[in-house]
Parts: C-alpha cells; structure tokens; sequence
C-alpha cells in the first residue's frame, strides 16, 4: 500500500493510502475524492501531495529493482528510480546511464 501521511482540515494527522485516490481539487482548501466516493478535506496543498506520493513510489521502485537480477533496461529503471526527487529537474532519460557501474 502506498501510504502517505496527511493532515485533515482539524490538525489531526492521518494515513491515506495514496492508491484509493481518484481526484484532487484545491477551492481553496484541498479536496481528494477516493474511489469509493468518501471526501477528505486536507491541509497540504496538490502539490506538496503529489511530491509525498512520487516520493514514496520512487523509493518502492528502487527497493524492488535492488532485490531483482541486473538485466538489461532493468538497470535504467535503477537509476531512475534512484534519482533525487527533491524538486531539481533531472536529466532526461536517455542521458541515464544503462549501466551504473560506467557512470562518472
């Protein structure tokens, strides 16, 4: 489970399981709407929910990509995932190294 912490509108902390997300609205305040049709009004902005999101995907992505055997485009996936997502813009994907070991 993709789970992302978040802050409802009272200041109490909760625990979402991003997956159950099917959209997200900011009038001004944010809203998620789940797939089962429950509405959750939260502090964060889309933004800052998206970025919690990606984050917790792309450090799931590298913990499996880790336990898997090095084979062809599986090293691309690696480095990609492996990529800081702390907000500066990364390289394309073509300029990624296949194979780790060569990059400089």
């Amino acid at each position: 489970m993709a789970m992302i912490e978040l802050t409802r509108l009272n200041g109490n902390p909760m625990v979402l399981n991003s997956d159950l997300i099917k959209t997200a609205e900011s009038s001004p305040d944010t809203m998620l709407t789940l797939i089962n049709g429950e509405k959750l009004i939260v502090r964060e902005e889309i933004g800052d929910i998206v970025d919690r999101v990606l984050t917790y995907r792309a450090r799931l992505l590298a913990r499996v990509a880790r336990r898997l055997p090095a084979f062809g485009d599986l090293q691309q996936v690696i480095a990609i995932a492996s990529l800081d997502v702390s907000g500066e813009t990364a390289p394309p994907a073509a300029e990624l190294p296949i194979d780790p070991d060569s990059a400089e």
